[in-house]
């Protein structure tokens, strides 16, 4: 025997309970032998509850509440059925509905509804859709009969969510389907009646099961038949890992057991009502989860076996809305009985609770509850140690609200070594607080309470962390859409499948912002057609604003990229860092602003176990800054940085030859788009002395921008010109001063073998210069040519050779490629 349940939305509209018509017909084809549970159409039992609320109210739009609720059913019974038959079932249902009304009108007049009159109330719902759909499959050829569950099903008066009364139960299911198996029992889900019979009644007061009883309807009848197995259809494809609606990626689960599956609906997966487990666990019957809307597919199953593949983690899974409640004190240290004092106060009051957690110190207690029973809660505290809170033994008690419940489920976590590491470790690098945790001594289920607003986010890094730990999704939200910025998401684009095959990572831009528009996608920008989305749908850039709707979108993996040279940006990045996400930047202004800024972001960033990535500060794509840090982790001690740290200033002076003027070669830098469009930024070396600054910090100096030495070798006419244009006259005017003193670097070499000018960067002694210097064949500087930067460390290790770095230093193609090189280290941390 097979017992059949449908839930709510599987018998929404009629051409749903056509589908499951054909699924049933596929049973009867085969011979099997069966019983159906259904629930309500969907939305109906909300829709009864509402308008007894209303009636109670005396609100008379309970009325049309009621009106549409009959006119939905007798169209469902009149599009399902034929002419002849729904002639047969209308005055049944019609019955139905005047007793529904007659209670409703009976609620309006006393203003009152009992939870003894909701149950009954409630259970129309049941009752009207079995009706028609028993007479819909008898018509279809599938001999059916309607049972009201009231007759077999029998508990206690504990209206809203009554208790079975199992033996009395079982005996009357076996009884009632061993008279009746020429037919197909299609019976009502959730409802039960009281023990014994009321006076002129074919059964006691209606009760019902709690919401979501019509599974566990479905696992009462099966215990009472012995039945081989229980398939609850719902809409989804089985039990997930998490909560498809929170978590994109999760997938179905094929074998579970009983352990696991309880804790999994306890802990809030919707998929299987808490009880529904028990007779079925009794009884040892496999329970099947499945897709109404895809019955092909095999669901999950669920019994007291346990797969040898199955993950040693299950599923996770979250309670979203708990109170934390901590009791305190010195007075709980060593007392014996201290938790069944408080255990037994919180049961007198009626608590649920969902979480207890205690030090070894014994120094405390925590435990979550539903915000709603916290007042309450207290109150039943306070009562039950109200000699110690007097004499200040016991400190007052602490709530703590807005916080969520998220738990890993498996029964393959016992022994298993590293599962809770991994729990903390995918928790912590993306920066969700653990306030509470709780172990059992059965290891099936880890738990923590986490701020509620972290909820979504530790499921998502929780999932990946067990789930898809060969698989990585980085969550990219890039400022700047110049031309690094267009040429890094192009970089991405074109790795894109050699990252997922060959290095498990998926890179998802999910915002993008120029200086006009910003947009958001969770599920990815189209990096294909950025431009035209961004233009299309885009809204009113405001970084401000993009930072708060990042951190609003809270996801795991989440790393900012800033290809700006925007300070509005940069004054932003403390914000973001404190938030727990990664920042890479090709953006000098944090880095080379105050001192105290520069050490509070490194801080911030090492407080928040997050990444503060900032390599293309200096020499664009080149290794300068990991270099350097490299050198003094390893031990070296720094005694010299010099280098030609600006492509543009390197370009000047590597092409200003004999027959070259000194205003020609300018000129043509900034027709290149080497210099800024006011070439003098680069030849006082303003951008030069940021890179200087940044690397002296670096090297441990305590230094301020205005401590760098700059010698000046511009004109004064040319520092004073009003315009570019003047500038470009006045320099212009300066030529016959540049050839001697080009002419002067053959003399200012030993034995005059012919020098070359270079623009030098150098810290040394604690000092930082910046100047035109006259070098010779035997520095490294002489070689250097096109644009190049290049970066020379002098060490107790590098002395007698110094260690060189030299390649380009600016230009699209490589800052981009130094970002994202950041992106995927900053993915292997956090991995």
């Amino acid at each position: 025997m097979k017992v059949l349940k449908f839930g709510g939305s599987s018998v929404a509209k009629p051409e749903r309970i056509r589908g499951i018509v054909s699924i049933l017909q596929k049973y009867h084809a085969r011979g099997d032998r069966f019983t159906v549970v259904f629930s309500a159409f969907g939305g109906v039992t909300d829709g009864l509850i509402d308008m007894a609320t209303k009636a109670e109210q005396g609100n008379e739009t309970y009325l049309t509440a009621f009106e549409q609720v009959k006119t939905r059913h007798i169209e469902a019974a009149q599009e399902l059925l034929s002419a002849a038959r729904f002639a047969e079932v209308l005055p049944t249902l019609t019955k139905a509905t005047d007793d529904l009304l007659g209670v409703l009108r009976g609620i309006f007049l006393i203003h009152e509804v009992s939870p003894r009159t909701l149950d009954y109330v409630v259970s129309f719902g049941e009752r009207l859709s079995n009706l028609i759909i028993a007479h819909t499959l008898d018509e279809s050829g599938i001999p059916a009969e309607f049972l009201d569950a009231r007759k077999v099903i029998k508990t206690d008066k504990n209206f809203g969510s009554a208790k079975v009364d199992f033996e009395e139960t079982d005996h009357l299911v076996a009884e009632h389907y061993a008279t009746h198996s020429d037919k197909i029992q299609i019976v009502t889900g959730f409802i039960g009646s009281v023990k014994g019979t009321s006076k002129g009644k074919e059964f006691g007061l209606t009760t019902t099961l709690g919401r979501g009883g019509s599974d566990y309807t479905a696992a009462i009848i099966a215990a009472g038949l012995n039945a081989d197995v229980i398939e609850i259809w719902t809409d989804v494809d089985g039990v997930l890992t998490a909560d498809p609606r929170k978590v994109k990626k999760a997938f179905t689960i094929p074998t579970m057991t009983y352990a696991e599956a309880m804790e999994m609906s306890h802990f809030g997966a919707k998929v299987i009502y808490p009880p529904t487990l028990q007779p079925a666990f009794r009884k040892q019957i496999p329970l099947y989860i499945k897709n109404t809307f895809n019955p092909d597919f095999i669901g999950t199953l669920v019994s007291n076996k346990r797969e040898p593949s199955a993950h040693a983690v299950q599923g996770i899974s979250s309670i979203s809305n708990v109170s934390l409640l901590t009791l305190s004190g010195s007075g709980l240290f060593g007392v014996p009985g201290v938790a069944g004092r408080l255990f037994a106060g919180l049961a007198a009051a009626s608590i649920n609770i969902i979480l207890i957690t205690q030090g070894s110190s014994e120094s405390s207690i925590s435990f979550a509850v539903n915000p709603n029973d916290a007042p309450r809660a207290k109150k039943a505290v306070e009562k039950a140690f109200e000699y110690e809170l007097k004499n200040g033994t016991v400190n007052p008690l602490s709530i703590e609200s807005d916080l969520a419940v998220v738990a890993i489920v498996g029964e393959g976590m016992r022994y298993r070594p590293g599962i809770a590491g991994l729990m903390f470790h995918s928790l912590g690098k993306n920066g969700v607080n653990c306030v509470a945790i709780a172990q059992g001594s059965s290891e099936l289920n880890i738990s923590v309470v986490v701020p509620r607003h972290d909820e979504a986010k530790a499921l998502n890094a929780l999932h990946e962390g067990f789930f898809l730990s060969d698989a990585q999704t980085l969550n990219l939200y890039i400022m700047g859409v110049g031309l690094i910025g267009k040429t890094l998401i192009r970089q991405i684009a074109d790795t894109a499948e050699f990252l997922k095959k060959n290095r498990y990572i998926e890179i998802k831009i999910v915002g993008l912002s120029n200086s006009r528009k910003m947009l958001f996608d969770e599920n990815g920008i189209d990096q294909q057609n950025f431009m035209q989305q961004l233009s299309e749908k885009g809204e009113t850039a405001n970084p401000s604003v993009f930072v708060e709707k990042m951190k609003a979108l809270n996801l795991p993996n989440t790393i900012f990229v800033d290809v700006t040279a925007s300070k509005e940006v940069a004054d932003l990045y403390h914000s973001i860092l404190d938030s727990s996400v990664s920042i890479s930047t090709a953006n000098k202004i944090a880095n080379s602003a105050a001192y105290k800024n520069y050490t509070s972001l490194k801080e911030t960033a090492i407080k928040r176990s997050i990444r503060y990535c900032y390599e293309t500060n200096v020499g664009a794509g080149l290794p300068v800054i990991s270099t350097l840090s490299d050198l003094i982790i390893s031990g070296d001690r720094i005694l010299k940085i010099e280098g030609v740290l600006s492509g543009s200033l390197s370009f000047i002076f590597n092409n200003f030859k004999q027959g070259v003027t000194f205003s020609d070669i300018v000129t043509k830098a900034k027709e290149l788009g080497y210099t800024e469009p006011d070439p003098r930024i680069d030849l006082t070396g303003v951008d030069v002395r940021r890179k200087l600054v940044i690397l002296a910090r670096e090297a441990g100096l305590t230094i301020e921008q205005e401590d760098v030495e700059i010698k000046n070798f511009l004109p004064e006419p040319c520092l004073s010109a009003k315009t570019v244009d003047e500038f470009f006259e006045n320099l212009k005017n300066a030529d016959a001063a540049f050839d001697k003193m080009l002419a002067n670097t053959v003399q200012g070499t030993p034995n005059g073998e012919g020098g070359k000018l270079r623009m030098i960067a150098k810290v040394e002694n604690g000092k930082a210069t910046i100047g035109l210097e006259t070098v010779d064949a035997n520095n490294p500087f002489y070689t250097l040519d096109g644009s190049d930067n290049m970066i020379v460390f002098t060490t107790e290790r590098y002395r007698e050779r110094p260690l060189v770095v030299r390649g380009p230093g600016a230009g699209a193609e490589v800052t981009a490629a130094g970002v994202f090189a950041e992106v995927i280290a900053i993915g292997n941390y956090l991995g």
